[in-house]
C-alpha cells in the first residue's frame, strides 16, 4: 500500500519517474486521487457560488432585500458571512466534516443575503457580464496554479500583505468616503485576488499528499472550497466596480 504520509512525495508521485517497482502504480493511482480531490473542492465552490446566486436574486427580487437594507438587520446580513469563515477556520480540529459541511451551506445562504444588495445598485445585465468575465479568469488563474511547475510560495507572504492592505484601507475610506481611494482599492484588490486564486490553487493541490487517505482529506475539501470561493467572490466585487452599470 502506498504511503499516502510521506511527506516527500515527489521521490515516487505526482509526475515522477522512477526506477522502483510499483513506482508507476503509485503515480498513476496517486494522479487520480489527486484529480477527484481537486474536483471535489471545485464542485463545493461552483455549487456554494450557485446557492448564494440563487439566495441573493431571490431575496433581491422579492423585495425583501431593499425593505432589510434600511434597518439594522443589513450589518448582521453584512457580517454574518465573517463569523462563519472564521468558525470554520480556527474551528477545523474540533469540527466533523459533517458539521463543516453544514457550515459551508450556511455560509453559502449568508453570503446570499449579503449579495443581494448588488442587485439594488447594478443592473441585472451588467451583473451578469462581469459574473461571466470573473468565471473566465477564475479558471484561468486556477488553472495556471493547478499546472505551472515554478512555486508560487513566495507570493503568499506579499499577497496576505496587500490583502491586509486593503482591508485597513477599506475601513478607513468607510469615514473618508474617498471615490479615488475607493477606485485604487478595487484595482489593488482585484490583482490580489487574482494572484491569490493561482496561490491557493497550487497549495491546495500541494496540501493533497499529507491529507490523502486520512479524516482531515475532506475537511480539507470544504476548507479548499470555501478560500477558492472567497477569492472567486472578492474578485467579482471588484471587477463589478469597473464593469458595473449602476441604476
Amino acid at each position: 500500500m502506498a504511503n499516502w504520509n510521506d511527506p516527500q512525495p515527489s521521490s515516487t508521485g505526482f509526475g515522477a519517474s522512477s526506477s522502483l517497482p510499483g513506482a508507476r502504480g503509485r503515480s498513476t493511482v496517486y494522479d487520480a486521487g489527486l484529480r477527484r480531490h481537486m474536483l471535489s473542492i471545485y464542485n463545493y465552490m461552483a455549487s456554494g457560488i450557485l446557492l448564494s446566486g440563487v439566495i441573493a436574486l431571490g431575496f433581491a427580487y422579492s423585495g425583501m432585500a431593499e425593505a432589510v437594507m434600511m434597518t439594522p438587520l443589513r450589518w448582521i446580513i453584512a457580517l454574518s458571512p465573517l463569523a462563519f469563515v472564521m468558525v470554520m477556520s480556527f474551528g477545523t480540529n474540533r469540527l466533523s466534516a459533517a458539521a463543516m459541511q453544514a457550515l459551508f451551506w450556511a455560509f453559502s445562504v449568508a453570503m446570499g443575503l449579503s449579495l443581494s444588495s448588488i442587485f439594488l445598485v447594478y443592473t441585472g445585465p451588467s451583473i451578469a457580464v462581469t459574473f461571466f468575465a470573473t468565471a473566465g479568469a477564475f479558471a484561468g488563474l486556477s488553472l495556471f496554479g493547478y499546472t505551472t511547475q515554478k512555486s508560487l510560495s513566495g507570493m503568499g507572504t506579499f499577497l496576505i500583505m496587500g490583502l491586509i492592505g486593503i482591508l485597513i484601507a477599506s475601513l478607513v475610506n468607510v469615514f473618508l468616503r474617498s471615490p479615488p481611494l475607493a477606485w485604487g482599492i478595487s484595482f489593488l484588490g482585484i490583482l490580489i485576488f487574482a494572484g491569490l486564486t493561482a496561490y491557493d490553487t497550487q497549495k491546495l493541490k500541494e496540501q493533497y499528499s499529507y491529507v490523502a487517505g486520512t479524516a482531515m482529506a475532506r475537511k480539507v475539501v470544504i476548507l479548499g472550497a470555501l478560500q477558492l470561493y472567497l477569492d472567486f467572490i472578492n474578485m467579482f466585487l471588484m471587477l463589478l466596480r469597473f464593469m458595473g452599470d449602476r441604476r
